[in-house]
């Protein structure tokens, strides 16, 4: 990829934020999103060629609303404002004002193209798009014109008359806005005259020899999880530097069924890569015994893995850097809107092995949401075994144990997993969902089994659609397949008597139940 070939995404908080940037890696567009502070000068090597200043929750009025920094306006390249992003530019720009709306609007409604220019090419003059705001713009900005409104929102989107600026009250980048992606395509591909060619195959190329200039002859240690993000990056680094890289599989207790076995065997004899068993499950299932509190049961699973990551490879001093399967997802959230943050999910990689070891760390996959990890690992010849694995928490079955953890309740949690896991491979129902899995609840019901009562453990079975895991709606299995599941693990799992099916979504809920 030619670094000058992107979009800059200036987040100004809205819950939409990330939606931009899957919106336009669908159009093959390389794109990154920074805090609407972040200093322009980090960009002076590789300007982008195109800047979209996303929404927000504030009001542009509110004494704490983030502010617009309009030295972006002296790149001399196309700006999009999105819903907040127009109204900061007409906070910004003068005569330009905005106030509150006598009449708001949240959810759809119908846009009226006043006036066809290149931001609404292909675009239906009449059109449903995506609302969410409650202040309107009361006045416009010198030199800007109004080209579409709607019933309620007399300027529902903007253009500069004489430079690629442009501001639409709507959220284009929601799939409920019919029109959106055509918009969104409309600004990067012609106003900002991307190419569209960030494609799987490009970005191995180019990470293949970033990753070879950056090690150069050092060698690299790789944490590997059973998991697509894991393996992508293990595979994609030893196609770079081959045999110098080692790569270290874990058994921590808190794999599912068979699990350890099965994918060692995969990653030696399948994929071929320079791997090594180390199994200390009895060293986790001693430190977490007995603990309850879902944070404390994450820190000391990442500080177990610092432990037995060291004891493996701390004496060898050849190894200088860590590889790690973050992803984009990880790299946002741990950056707040409001500036620079250092809380990182805990759970997420073996955040204090760097500094311990004096690792650098190498992550090659951090640009990626997890459907391009799936796409970049087809590119490379991984089998659907791996790639089309569900999403497996860092913690593991850890934090699908509610509440105090034994090797008791995980074993319960394994076989419950087990039977739910190959029934939907069974009845071909296992790559219709983005992720399947069981839960053990802390609580313990009547039940009826023969001529005698039981007080028995409760599963939770979940299964969820998604296309990243940013968002989720619960997976519409049949009732038949449920009750024959159901069936199985109360009949086959000793200590289980009740299960039950999550229906709820992301958000509110998360995917994971801890």
């Amino acid at each position: 990829m030619n670094q000058q070939d992107w979009i800059l995404i200036l987040d100004f908080g809205s819950q939409y934020t990330q939606l931009i940037a899957r919106r336009l890696r669908e159009l093959q567009v390389y794109c990154e999103i920074h805090p609407f502070n972040t200093s322009l000068e980090s960009f002076t090597s590789f300007p982008p060629l195109g800047v979209i200043l996303s929404g927000g929750p504030l009001s542009v009025n509110d004494s704490e609303a983030p502010q617009l920094n309009t030295a972006i306006f002296s790149w001399d390249v196309p700006v999009l404002g999105i819903c907040y992003g127009l109204q900061a530019i007409a906070h910004t720009f003068k005569p330009g004002s905005v106030a509150k709306s006598d009449k708001r609007e949240f959810g759809r409604a119908k846009l009226l193209i006043d006036k066809i220019c290149p931001i609404f090419e292909s675009v239906e003059p009449e059109t449903i798009v995506w609302m969410s705001h409650g202040d309107k713009l009361h006045d416009l900005p010198a030199d800007y014109e109004i080209i579409a409104h709607t019933q309620n929102a007399p300027v529902a989107a903007v253009r500069h008359k004489e430079k690629p600026v442009y501001g639409v009250q709507f959220h284009p980048e929601v799939v409920h806005t019919e029109c959106g992606k055509q918009i969104l395509s409309n600004f990067a591909l012609q106003i900002c005259g991307l190419k569209g060619e960030w494609t799987p195959v490009s970005f191995i190329e180019e990470t293949k020899n970033n990753i070879r200039a950056a090690a150069g002859k050092e060698h690299v240690i790789c944490a590997l999880s059973g998991g697509v993000d894991s393996t992508v990056t293990a595979t994609l680094i030893h196609e770079a530097i081959g045999d110098q890289l080692l790569c270290v599989f874990v058994d921590n207790g808190l794999l599912r069924k068979n699990e350890f076995n099965e994918v060692l065997h995969l990653y030696k004899n399948v994929l071929k890569l320079p791997v090594m068993g180390v199994d200390r499950s009895q060293l986790f299932l001693d430190r977490l015994t007995g603990i309850s509190d879902p944070e404390e049961k994450r820190k000391i699973i990442g500080r177990t893995f610092i432990d037995v990551f060291d004891e493996v490879v701390g004496s060898d001093k050849k190894f200088t850097y860590l590889a790690q399967g973050t992803l984009y997802p990880d790299v946002i959230e741990s950056v707040n809107f409001k500036g620079p943050s250092a809380t990182i999910k805990s759970h997420h990689n073996v955040g204090g092995l760097p500094e311990k070891m004096n690792l650098k760390l190498l992550e090659p996959l951090r640009e990626l949401f997890k459907d391009e990890v799936r796409n970049v690992g087809r590119s490379l010849g991984i089998p659907d075994s791996f790639i089309n694995r569900h999403p497996f928490p860092g913690p593991g079955l850890g934090i699908r144990v509610l509440g105090s953890l034994s090797k008791e309740k995980l074993d319960l949690l394994r076989e419950a997993d087990h039977i739910f896991v190959q029934g939907l491979r069974e009845h071909g129902l296992y790559d219709t969902v983005w992720q399947s899995l069981a839960v053990l609840l802390p609580v313990q019901s009547v039940g009826v089994m023969g001529d005698e009562r039981t007080y028995e453990f409760t599963i939770a079975l979940r299964a969820v659609t998604s296309i990243d895991g940013m968002t989720a709606d619960w997976a519409h299995l049949p009732y038949d397949f449920l009750a024959e599941i159901s069936n199985k693990i109360i009949n086959e799992v000793k200590g289980i008597n009740r299960v039950v099916y999550d229906i709820s979504s992301k958000p509110p809920a998360t995917i994971e139940w801890e």
